[in-house]
């Protein structure tokens, strides 16, 4: 059983409930180009996402994420290690 290996990603940070309406309380989503269209991943609730939120939460802004995917009642979601505001 091989570890995840970490992963950056560059898009949109934006809050899943404020601005996305597709949960009931406030999470980060990545919003990233995946070639002409665009996908969205939730990000797993942890200390590096949440102390991150208050970025996102009224606002979108261009981030750099680094972390991991694992799947969560069968969605996949990023677990974050580093996310950073991105230009």
């Amino acid at each position: 059983f091989a570890e995840d290996k970490a992963t950056t990603w560059s898009g949109e940070g934006k809050c899943a409930k404020c601005a996305l309406k597709k949960t009931d309380s406030c999470q980060m989503a990545l919003v990233v180009k995946e070639g002409d269209k665009e996908v969205t991943h939730l990000v797993a609730q942890n200390d590096v996402s949440k102390g991150f939120h208050k970025n996102i939460c009224s606002a979108t802004a261009k981030v750099k994420l680094t972390g991991t995917i694992k799947e969560v009642d069968g969605k996949k979601e990023i677990v974050a290690s580093k996310i950073e505001k991105a230009g």
